[in-house]
């Protein structure tokens, strides 16, 4: 995985005046937090499990081996958050450290990038149940102080691949919702029952206050695919009051799906997405693609804080729920918004990437852009031909392709260059 171009978003410019020369860095404020974090010892251990998440590739079964450990941290909300990706970005883990563990400056909104080192690491482990836990975050480093180091971790460049699953991952958790929640000694229970290692995939099904295994879906199930990939977490277990289990609704007979898990720890929270499957990377689901145009004509039209309300946003602007969600989605593809599908909401963040870069790291779209460009878009009667596809309108009102890509998948993974190409040129595309 090789990092993507970033760009560093600079508030004012530098100037040289009679009084010296003032350089001006990529943040309003100094550190956008400084304080302690009350829950030392489990938000220790969430941290550093998710540099575990950062260093495993499960297509592999490889875990803990020195890889990337890079969370992007964000203050915003009166609150931390440091997300992660797996090695093979089919693993999504989120930490929110919530407003009752932070004691306290929060200065400014922002985002950074770091990696967590050895010393770090290490010294994140060895955090005990009365030691304190003392942060800065700050545009361009992360410093961390415990009873026995202080570790000063740099901003570093963020992998492309991440910045398309976390994209994906925000649009994926916006169709969630909860299905189960079973006690921390539940969780614990079925978490020691799962595989260490690759096995296969299964439906957790809602059974009075705890689960039950299934081996096909049914109304109200979660998918477990992958369950290997959930052991990573049995270090968080002994602070785990609740295991929460989200998913989007199924049906008798459902593919593979991805699902949401949320720790409930407290006053930190620890939340994670799977893939439908071990070599299904969330980088390349594909779901945002039909909404990359609306980028440009949407995203500046929205502001806020820390969260946001797209009610609000509906209301305030002028738009309809459907503009907004495609808004949003546009904002997604950026690396403006997260989604917490614990609070069912979006989360504002800013990574360090032009729009125009972003598209260029979408294939299917710059493919789709070539097809137009090269006038191989032709109307027909029942539709479009693309060079030798035919993209048609299925009795749902959905475009479909001829192509095997298509045919294989039938939207499942998002859009084929085909049909991009017939939504970038027709008026009445797909939406």
């Amino acid at each position: 995985m090789t990092p993507g171009i970033q760009e560093v978003v600079y508030r004012r410019p530098s100037a040289l005046a009679d009084d010296g020369l003032t350089l001006e860095t990529a943040g309003l404020h100094a550190s956008y937090f400084t304080g302690f974090l009350t829950a030392a010892r489990p938000a220790a251990m969430c941290l550093a499990t998710l540099a575990d998440v950062a260093a495993a590739d499960f297509r592999r079964d490889q875990f803990g081996s020195r890889g990337l450990r890079d969370p992007v941290v964000t203050c915003g909300g009166e609150r931390l958050r440091f997300e992660s990706l797996s090695g093979c970005c089919g693993l999504y883990a989120r930490l929110d450290v919530l407003p009752a563990a932070l004691d306290g400056a929060v200065n400014a909104r922002g985002t950074t990038n770091v990696d967590i080192n050895p010393p770090l690491y290490t010294a994140l482990t060895q955090v005990g149940g009365g030691d304190p836990l003392r942060l800065t975050v700050g545009p361009d480093e992360l410093a961390v102080t415990t009873l026995g180091a202080h570790v000063v971790e740099k901003r570093v460049p963020l992998p492309e691949r991440w910045l398309r699953g976390l994209a994906e991952a925000g649009f994926l958790a916006a169709g969630f919702d909860l299905h189960a929640e079973i006690s921390g000694g539940q969780a614990a229970a079925l978490l020691h029952r799962l595989p260490a290692h690759r096995g296969d995939d299964r439906w957790l099904v809602p059974a009075g206050r705890s689960v039950r295994a299934a081996a096909v879906a049914a109304p109200g199930a979660v998918c477990l695919a992958g369950a290997h990939r959930l052991s990573l977490f049995r270090p968080l277990l002994p602070y785990t009051r609740t295991l929460r289990l989200y998913g989007p609704s199924v049906t008798a007979g459902s593919g593979p799906m991805p699902s949401g898990w949320e720790f409930d720890l407290g006053a930190v929270r620890f939340s994670v997405l799977l893939s439908p499957g071990v070599f299904r990377g969330l980088s390349g689901e594909g779901g945002l693609l039909s909404y990359l145009e609306d980028a440009d004509a949407l995203a500046d039209r929205l502001g806020w804080d820390g969260t946001v309300d797209p009610a609000a946003l509906a209301a305030a602007e002028g738009l309809t729920g459907e503009q907004v969600r495609s808004a949003l989605a546009a904002l997604a593809i950026s690396g403006k918004v997260g989604y917490d599908w614990s609070e069912a909401g979006w989360f504002h963040r800013e990574l360090p990437y032009r729009s125009d870069l972003l598209t260029a790291l979408q294939p299917r779209h710059v493919a789709a852009r070539a097809l137009v460009a090269a006038g191989e878009v032709r109307p027909t009667a029942s539709g479009y031909q693309v060079r030798t596809r035919l993209v048609h309108r299925a009795a749902d009102g959905t475009w479909g392709c001829t192509c095997p890509w298509w045919t294989e998948r039938y939207g499942r993974r998002g859009p084929c260059k085909h049909i991009l190409a017939v939504s970038l040129l027709a008026a009445d595309g797909p939406a």
